[in-house]
């Protein structure tokens, strides 16, 4: 999608039934990669279909959180909705600006307020970079305050992250991967943004530190009013941190609501055998509670099945499934929606 003007085009958010004002609103959001044939003359033969049509709403001061197998597209949304991919359609709406249609000079200006946490720690910092560099270089990139107020700066965020300022000149490799996340998350922080796409931040790091990095970023957004995309594979974890989940499967969100609703009933069979997955810590519930095992492979973003996505692994499919389009998502209980011809 190509640079359309610089002057942002203003929209007026609603707020929810709890008062709280919409931060982000996204609406069709389509990624396509396209497949290409030949060595000289390139040409288009198809297109991997990464995120295909995604509607979803965060509001200031929440948690979302975005689950699904991996592979289904999670990360490219966050991305597409911060326009580190630019969509191949749709529309994403940040605080009131329509980012699809920014030039460049407008986005630089938006992303003072929207930030992301990189999944891997390791190879998300500049090893040739010392931690105050890192930490650093967006308030040099944006031209924030002098060379003296950045480090005095730099060194509170590392103190705020749980890090010793006096770390300021050690490099990443003298780290460990849960300090290496909170230098992730110090940088995030160094424009005081609003809105933050945590891509999976914890998968990477031992057990033992996913936890004190989970409750640095509750903190974070208790302390600073931070709204959090938060993407992830651990459903323990998810219902623990997020106020909404949605879930994902093959570029499409299948179910979205409030996290005690949608774990406590879900809706689509993806999420019941998802759910049905995640061990629970009472012997006896655990004994007698029924696994669900989708048969077959996930199907190629290249090539999605007709009609519903998930029509070729799930249990309870029937001609409908695959006679009609894609179903859109109902809301079939308040705020509680799901993308299912047997629901709706």
């Amino acid at each position: 999608m190509g640079n359309v003007t610089a002057t942002p085009q203003t929209i007026a958010l609603p707020t929810d039934s709890a008062g709280r004002e919409m931060l982000v609103s996204v609406r069709g959001l389509k990624k396509h990669f396209p497949i290409t044939s030949g060595i000289v003359f390139q040409r288009q033969v198809g297109a991997v279909k990464a995120v295909d049509g995604v509607d979803f709403d965060v509001y200031k001061g929440e948690t979302l959180g975005l689950v699904g197998e991996s592979g289904c597209g999670k990360s490219t949304t966050g991305r597409a909705v911060l326009q580190l991919y630019r969509p191949t359609a749709g529309s994403v709406v940040f605080e009131g600006n329509e980012l699809t249609t920014m030039n460049n000079a407008g986005l630089r200006a938006a992303r003072r307020r929207m930030q992301i946490i990189f999944q891997d720690p390791f190879a998300s910092l500049n090893p040739r970079m010392t931690v105050g560099n890192i930490v650093n270089e967006p308030l040099v990139v944006h031209n924030i305050m002098n060379k003296k107020q950045r480090k005095e700066y730099v060194a509170q965020l590392l103190e705020r992250v749980g890090l010793n300022p006096y770390y300021i000149n050690r490099y990443p490799h003298e780290f460990s991967g849960g300090q290496r996340q909170r230098v992730g998350i110090a940088r995030a922080l160094a424009l005081n943004p609003s809105f933050i796409v945590a891509d999976e931040p914890i998968s990477a790091l031992d057990v033992s530190i996913q936890a004190q990095v989970v409750n640095l970023l509750e903190d974070l957004q208790e302390e600073l009013g931070l709204t959090y995309l938060f993407i992830a594979h651990d459903l323990s974890m998810v219902r623990h941190i997020c106020d909404r989940v949605a879930v994902m499967y093959l570029g499409k969100i299948v179910e979205i609501g409030p996290t005690d609703r949608v774990y406590d009933n879900p809706l689509h069979p993806y999420t019941q055998s998802l759910l049905s997955a995640v061990p629970v810590p009472d012997p006896e519930v655990e004994e007698n509670r029924r696994r669900i095992i989708l048969s077959g492979d996930v199907p190629s973003p290249a090539n999605p099945p007709s009609g519903c996505n998930f029509r070729t692994r799930c249990p309870v499919a029937f001609d409908l499934c695959s006679d009609e389009p894609s179903p859109p998502l109902i809301e079939i209980e308040p705020g509680h929606f799901a993308a299912c011809h047997r629901v709706t």
